[in-house]
């Protein structure tokens, strides 16, 4: 009885490279091992739910129904989950300042990933936590008087996705920058995130009355384009300017992410 063998030589000896897995492929598996940990302990997701569920409960009922333009929950809803989406997607770059301290991130560059596929499969990773979140969010207000809109949920949910993945490689970019300095790290991030939100309006409508500098401010702020598209979509209505507007803002923060994101792994040494 013989015993068939496999030359794993001979592929090199004929001159042939062996297949090496592609871009998306290399993606796909950063992306997998990003979720790993969450995937482990799920619960996290739902720790991540007490800050939004408070404002919530403590802000909703003080807005009148006929200051935000219809139902409360109707207004506030979207804003939260927006806020959710921010605030989750720009803490990432937590991990990576992690990576960075205990040496896993520098075994990671001279491995055979690409670093462009490093820096999209942990952007594309930010996606899940963030849908999770708003579903479960939509569940929970739901049976108190939020009227859903499974279209307008599912389109809002897109742009935030977008939204996600830019903010996400942000986050990254600047773990990169602060390389390893955990303080400066989440000194530039709570310095930027808390204006991003008051001047999108999340917590209060910026109206006609508000000072001009702040009107200007808030014209600026990507973040308020996408909200208001999220209002509008979780209403059921679809207005082409307003959701055509929080759709190019997501796309544009989302395409500066990545190509910050990009750039500055690439230099990274």
């Amino acid at each position: 009885m013989s015993t068939a063998t496999i030359d794993t030589a001979a592929p090199a000896r004929a001159g042939v490279e062996p297949a090496t897995p592609g871009f998306l492929a290399n993606t796909l598996s950063v992306m997998t091992r990003q979720l790993r940990p969450m995937l482990h302990e799920p619960a996290s997701i739902l720790f991540a739910m007490v800050q939004p569920l408070v404002f919530l409960a403590l802000f909703a009922p003080l807005l009148p129904d006929e200051g935000v333009g219809g139902s409360a929950l109707q207004w506030f809803v979207p804003g939260i989950i927006a806020m959710t989406a921010l605030m989750g997607a720009s803490m990432t770059g937590a991990d990576l300042s992690q990576e960075i301290n205990t040496g896993s991130h520098e075994r990671l560059l001279v491995s055979p990933l690409s670093r462009s596929s490093l820096l999209v499969g942990r952007a594309l990773k930010e996606v899940v936590p963030m849908l999770a979140q708003g579903v479960l969010i939509v569940a929970v207000v739901t049976p108190f008087g939020f009227d859903l809109h499974p279209l307008g949920v599912l389109a809002g949910l897109a742009i935030l996705s977008l939204f996600s993945i830019g903010v996400g490689a942000l986050s990254f970019a600047l773990a990169l920058v602060a390389k390893g300095q955990d303080w400066l790290f989440w000194t530039v991030q709570q310095t930027l995130i808390f204006p991003l939100l008051l001047l999108a309006g999340v917590l209060l409508p910026i109206g006609p009355d508000a000072p001009g500098w702040l009107r200007l401010l808030a014209d600026l702020n990507p973040l308020g384009y996408i909200i208001e598209a999220e209002r509008a979509l979780f209403a059921g209505d679809f207005p082409l300017d307003t959701v055509g507007a929080g759709a190019l803002a997501a796309a544009a923060v989302a395409a500066l992410g990545v190509v910050v994101g990009l750039r500055t792994m690439r230099r990274a040494s």
